[in-house]
């Protein structure tokens, strides 16, 4: 009962905090999308879907669908990626022979909105921020690391099912580059010390995040969009979002809460922690590792996963920045696919399910080992 009654209370208080931060954001990113930031990113990325998905004829609204979701997606915009998600779906149901069974081109798109194409995870930066990070971005570049591994894993597990070529000169040239860019980050991020390592992430963030806002309301005076009126028109929307999350954290936090007082949680995380330990293997990741097996299912539970932990363990604790890491690694899998294929009355998955998992799997590795390199 003291659990039920102390975590409503601190559900509602973390909301309220959310509160300026989301407006914040929000109101930002609504200036990127005003700016055409977005419109950019889909004219990027439109020839590597058309190769990815043959099925698809070209300037199909389906691709264009697709590639704004995706951006969306990047851009950290939840909100927007949603319909946008659901539109694409059904336009490439419209192309589906078989409209109760999964197209291929339906689970490639599936599976790389689960692997959370994510460039800017400005939602857990909040709960960072909130929560008392010292530098709510040092969690940016594990992050993105993290993320480019369950994206790269989701893409090849579809491509061995569905035979697509990799080796595309187009697809190729993308994947290299992405490659490139990443692989540039780890050569970095490698010779430095650890010390080195955390302040130069801090860093990098903070310019790159700096340089998003200035690039938008660049953007916003060169299209003469008015950037305060559509920053004031975003901000409203966080602020509503503020609002609307509280049941939900609510809900969360108190069954988990509950479900931690109980001392179950503790009896299969001390399980989990005594077979590492035989393993000789280091066991500080497990107590993240609620927030890792949540993600698949839930992600307003993972969330909330998140939050408990970096209350439990401080938002600066190795466990607070895994659990972030992991948060942003992947999307909610069984969700996604609910949603998207519920939209359109897709009974059969096919492989779907399997190729998203594979995702979640490679992300949440990829999160744990990147911790140890970055916080370890």
């Amino acid at each position: 009962m003291t659990a039920m009654f102390s975590l409503s209370k601190t559900a509602f208080e973390i909301s309220l905090g959310l509160t300026g931060v989301l407006a914040l954001w929000l109101g930002i990113m609504r200036i990127g999308e005003r700016s055409g930031f977005i419109l950019l990113l889909t004219q990027a990325l439109t020839p590597l879907f058309s190769r990815l998905m043959p099925d698809v004829p070209k300037n199909h609204p389906a691709l264009a669908a697709m590639v704004m979701n995706i951006s969306a997606n990047a851009l950290g915009l939840d909100n927007a990626a949603t319909p946008l998600g659901i539109k694409a779906m059904k336009e490439l149901q419209t192309l589906n022979p078989t409209p109760e069974t999964a197209s291929n081109a339906q689970i490639l798109f599936l599976v790389i909105n689960t692997s959370a194409v994510t460039l800017f995870p400005v939602t857990i930066f909040t709960y960072r921020a909130q929560l008392g990070a010292a530098n709510p971005t040092d969690v940016f570049i594990p992050i993105l690391i993290a993320t480019y591994m369950s994206t790269m894993l989701g893409l090849l597990a579809v491509s061995v099912v569905q035979k697509i070529n990799l080796l595309d000169k187009v697809i190729f040239s993308y994947l290299a580059g992405f490659t490139f860019i990443v692989g540039g980050i780890l050569y970095y991020f490698a010779q430095l010390s650890q010390a080195e390592m955390l302040s130069q992430s801090a860093l990098i963030s903070n310019v790159i995040l700096f340089s998003l806002v200035m690039t938008f309301i660049c953007g916003a005076v060169y299209k003469r969009v008015n950037a305060y009126e559509a920053f004031i028109e975003g901000a409203q929307e966080g602020f509503q979002t503020a609002i609307t999350i509280i049941p939900y954290l609510v809900a969360m936090l108190v069954a988990i809460g509950v479900f931690r007082a109980s001392g179950t949680l503790e009896l299969i995380i001390d399980a989990v922690r005594y077979a590492v330990q035989w393993f000789g293997l280091d066991p500080r990741f497990i107590d993240a590792l609620p927030t890792a097996l949540m993600k698949p299912f839930s992600g307003s539970g993972a969330r909330a996963m998140m939050v408990d932990t970096m209350q439990i363990y401080g938002a600066d604790s190795f466990a607070g920045r895994l659990s972030s890491i992991v948060q942003g690694s992947t999307e909610t899998t069984f969700y996604v696919l609910a949603v998207y294929f519920g939209s359109v009355g897709i009974k059969n998955i096919r492989h779907a399910a399997a190729c998203g998992i594979i995702a979640d799997f490679a992300g949440i590795v990829a999160a744990i080992f990147i911790a140890y390199w970055f916080f370890g």
